[in-house]
């Protein structure tokens, strides 16, 4: 058989094989494009997924009212900082574990709120206030909601000296924080100072009083408790030093003549920013060892606070 002869054989035999190859192949392209349209569709359902995953979790964590964390969350962070302080002494070879506080913190003075605005703007006049409570610790500290209008804060490597200046200020912020107004007009007969708000606080420090979660919690507990019998507006340790012979009551401040009549009082006590709470004895008028210094709100990141030592195994509390 000649050459042509053979190369047209060839590529009458050729020509259903191309052809098929060719069709083949777009099959396969055709295919490709249909799994890559899977493949991103699955991904963008799964970016769904996991969007609404996070934001289960975040809702099943939060206070719907506050914003803030609430009581489950508070407890499965308390019982993991408790851990973690165990944990740092026995790897560390520490006499002790790593200092841990947690602040019992109730607010006074919202049945006068509800009364003038109602549940509904008294709810967001109580988130504003958690909010605000958040930016006075630090980011790796934890706020929560406890129940009503009580809120609990877990403050890691954090001493009895550190836990007392956060409970100072957090007190001193309640008494001073603007609260929301809606009412228009006249300002005549409205409050000239301070907004009626009250703060009580008990501590509670790891491990002097209490190993476990639900003993540091009693502990705080009993704290708040000496707080509120005190008067409130104050703040108490827990332990045998939160009897009443430990505090013995300040004297009472001149009150300067202020405008404003009977919230004269109110006023000289809260002009003084960061003051130390009456119930802990001293001039109540006081300036702090440190002024107030808003940090950034719970959440916002994952810095590791510093802390310069007071004790063997306890930190001091710096913002």
């Amino acid at each position: 058989m000649s050459t042509p002869l053979l190369v047209q054989a060839l590529a009458a035999l050729s020509a259903p094989a191309l052809a098929g190859a060719a069709v083949l192949g777009g099959r396969l392209r055709r295919g490709s494009a249909r799994a890559a349209r899977r493949e991103a569709a699955l991904r963008e359902r799964l970016a769904e997924l996991e969007s609404r995953c996070a934001e289960l979790e975040r809702t099943a964590s939060c206070d719907p009212v506050t914003g803030v964390w609430n009581y489950r969350h508070l407890q499965l962070t308390l019982d993991r900082e408790i851990d973690r302080a165990r944990r740092a002494e026995r790897h560390e070879q520490q006499d002790g574990p790593r200092p841990l506080a947690v602040l019992l913190l109730e607010i006074s003075g919202f049945d006068a709120v509800v009364a003038e605005h109602g549940r509904a703007r008294a709810g967001t006049v109580l988130r504003d206030l958690a909010q605000r409570l958040g930016m006075e610790i630090r980011r790796s500290d934890t706020l929560g909601r406890y129940s009503g209008e009580e809120f609990l804060v877990v403050l890691p490597d954090t001493g009895a000296e550190g836990a007392a200046q956060v409970a100072d200020r957090l007190v001193w912020s309640v008494r001073r924080h603007l609260l929301l107004d809606w009412s228009s007009g006249d300002r005549e007969g409205r409050r000239p100072y301070g907004n009626g708000l009250t703060a009580a606080a008990g501590l509670a420090v790891l491990p002097e009083d209490g190993a476990h979660a639900a003993v540091l919690l009693r502990a705080a507990d009993r704290a708040l408790a000496a707080a509120r019998a005190a008067g409130g507006d104050c703040w108490r340790p827990a332990g045998p030093q939160a009897g009443p012979a430990a505090f013995p009551a300040a004297a009472p401040a001149a009150v300067p003549a202020v405008p404003g009549g009977v919230f004269a009082a109110e006023h000289d006590r809260s002009e003084k920013a960061g003051s130390l709470s009456p119930c802990v004895g001293g001039d109540p008028l006081a300036p702090p060892a440190t002024s107030p210094m808003p940090a950034n709100a719970a959440g916002s990141g994952d810095v590791l606070p510093k802390h310069r030592s007071t004790a063997p195994g306890q930190a001091k509390y710096v913002p």
